[in-house]
């Protein structure tokens, strides 16, 4: 798919993450026991065919590059090409604070986009979980003659989006409204487009030099009234947007439903990852596990229920955990009881520690902690 060129967006990290993006962005948050959360976009352009991608970032992106490398997971290691980090060295001016919206965060690098060879833009968020079958909404944008299409949704439980799209009888973008969270009408807008580049190209040149920042409320906005033809693209799958505690915690949660989970994980657009060669878990006797997701390489004596362990976690005899989300390396002693818990990596419970959140709060172990 040469015609078409991927922008991922993983500069932003919403406050409400708190603990879990004190040291990466919400892009590298790990999920589902073995993935992260970039994963899904990455893979859903490479399952379209699209090989060559830029990922947009701004700070605390070490964990990113650690996790993405040169792309040879997702087949984007390239000679020429490939999978490309966009920190904000393009302009000077960016290198200070955060990007006011979306729209300052292309113009930051607008060096590399003006480079790129390819016909359209594949833009999406690196903070969504969703598995989108992109080769749909290309050939309905390379036929419908829009300079853009946008990605949306008919779910009523992808919580988090805030953008609603109104269509005209023809099912073309009539108007764009932001904020509108109770909007009966209409589709939510997933954040993910496909737009020529002299489309793009032109909206970025606009906003510098009226100095606007934001996407949609500033750009898309006006574009649209001034007569700009935008397609419509519906995704009906799963779709969840990371961007607070609970909404990480809901969408982890969510895997252990057999209906969701191969709704975001379909055989036909398999969701690809760094891999880590690693020996099976071992079940010790006298341990349980139920409706349970757990990694390779973890050594469960204990009990857990409704959870989600990731890989090199250690759950020792007697402890209990329920509801809680356990990342790598994590070690669990003997006696423990944790319900309802988010813990970060390379956490370690002393015999017999207590902890309780509950659904709407669980309780954050931060990165590396001993309690």
């Amino acid at each position: 798919m040469k015609d078409f060129h991927g922008l991922i967006f993983a500069y932003y990290t919403d406050a409400r993450l708190r603990e879990l993006v004190s040291m990466r962005t919400a892009a590298s948050l790990p999920f589902c026991g073995r993935y992260r959360v970039i994963d899904f976009s990455l893979s859903a352009m490479r399952n379209a065919g699209i090989v060559d991608v830029g990922v947009i970032m701004q700070r605390d992106y070490q964990s990113l590059l650690d996790h993405l490398g040169g792309g040879k997971a997702w087949d984007m290691a390239r000679r020429t090409g490939g999978l490309r980090m966009l920190p904000p060295f393009g302009l000077p001016e960016y290198h200070r604070g955060n990007y006011a919206g979306t729209m300052e965060a292309l113009i930051a690098v607008s060096s590399y986009i003006k480079d790129v060879k390819a016909k359209y833009f594949v833009l999406m968020l690196g903070d969504m979980c969703a598995n989108i079958d992109l080769t749909i909404p290309m050939e309905q944008h390379r036929k419908s003659g829009s300079a853009i299409t946008a990605i949306c949704t008919d779910r009523a439980d992808a919580e988090g989006f805030r953008m609603t799209y109104l269509t005209d009888d023809n099912g073309k973008a009539r108007q764009i409204l932001v904020d509108a969270v109770n909007e009966k009408e209409g589709f939510l807008s997933l954040e993910a487009y496909i737009i020529n580049k002299e489309t793009l190209l032109e909206l970025m040149e606009t906003s510098r030099k009226q100095s606007l920042h934001r996407f949609h409320k500033d750009t898309l906005d006006s574009w649209l009234k001034e007569g700009g033809k935008m397609d419509i693209y519906i995704h009906h799958g799963y779709t969840a947007l990371i961007r607070s505690v609970d909404s990480y915690y809901k969408a982890n949660m969510d895997m252990l439903n057999n209906d969701i989970r191969h709704e975001l994980f379909p055989a036909e657009r398999p969701v690809f990852t760094k891999a880590r060669e690693e020996v099976s878990t071992y079940y010790g006797v006298g341990s349980h596990s139920r409706n349970s997701l757990v990694a390779d390489n973890c050594i469960i004596d204990g009990s857990i229920e409704n959870c989600i362990v990731f890989s090199g976690a250690r759950i020792r005899p007697g402890a209990k955990l329920k509801n809680c989300i356990v990342m790598n390396d994590c070690v669990v002693e003997v006696g423990c009881s944790l319900d309802h818990c988010i813990i970060d990596k390379d956490c370690s419970f002393s015999p017999n520690t207590v902890l309780n959140g509950n659904e709407r709060l669980p309780l954050i172990v931060p990165k590396g902690s001993n309690i």
